[in-house]
């Protein structure tokens, strides 16, 4: 979905994130990016890692240029894109922040007694 300037501002109900040069990239909530617990979530999983994020505008050329890409949401866990408008991105696979993202969030939310 993008905002009235032509900017990504996130899925219908999920949070996008792209990788470019081994940084997470994701909208502002100011740019209309849902604020939600998954999405922090993932900010606190990209520290851990020590993979750099930042909020930023994005456009639909950016996600096609990533390196990777993924979608995060409640229901929706950690997604990740490896096409968009039938473009491929990346190597399209799964990259290697995406699945270190992805095993990250499964063992938070499946260790026993931790909530996300």
């Amino acid at each position: 979905m993008l905002i009235d300037q032509g900017y990504v501002a996130e899925c219908t109900a999920d949070n996008i994130f792209i990788v470019h040069k081994g940084e997470l990239i994701t909208p502002a909530a100011s740019q209309g990016a849902l604020k939600g617990i998954t999405r922090g979530t993932i900010f606190d999983i990209a520290a851990e890692l020590g993979v750099p994020l930042r909020e930023a505008n994005m456009t639909r050329y950016d996600v096609w240029c990533a390196d990777e890409c993924f979608l995060t949401g409640s229901g929706a866990e950690v997604v990740p894109v490896v096409k968009l408008d039938g473009r491929v991105i990346g190597t399209g696979r799964p990259g290697d922040i995406t699945q270190r993202v992805l095993a990250s969030f499964r063992r938070r939310v499946f260790s026993e007694g931790t909530k996300i």
